[in-house]
């Protein structure tokens, strides 16, 4: 299995893209895991009018999975999320007592 190995400054200040194509906002670090040799997550800052600011406002430093990540390359595309609304969590219980 081949390895493509690249430097964190080549990865940090890409852009991250969703899988349809929104823009989400700019990587500023990378979260690793020393012990296993691998990236945990990528720390994002959600840049004003990206679909990540519309869901968390003009936060810094929110911690995006690697698990989420589909490729890297120019720009970062990560699969594409909705967020989960409180009405839906709180819903969701209720419905399965029902059940």
């Amino acid at each position: 299995m081949v390895a493509n190995v690249c430097n964190f400054s080549e990865t940090a200040r890409k852009d991250v893209f969703t899988d349809k194509g929104v823009y989400y906002g700019r990587v500023t670090d990378i979260s690793l895991d020393l012990d296993r040799f691998k990236v945990k997550a990528l720390i994002v800052d959600a840049v004003r009018g990206s679909h990540l600011a519309s869901i968390v406002g003009d936060k810094k430093g929110v911690v995006v999975p690697y698990s989420i990540v589909k490729s890297v390359g120019d720009i970062i595309i990560i699969k594409h999320v909705t967020p989960v609304s409180a009405d839906r969590e709180e819903q969701q219980p209720a419905e399965e007592a029902l059940a």
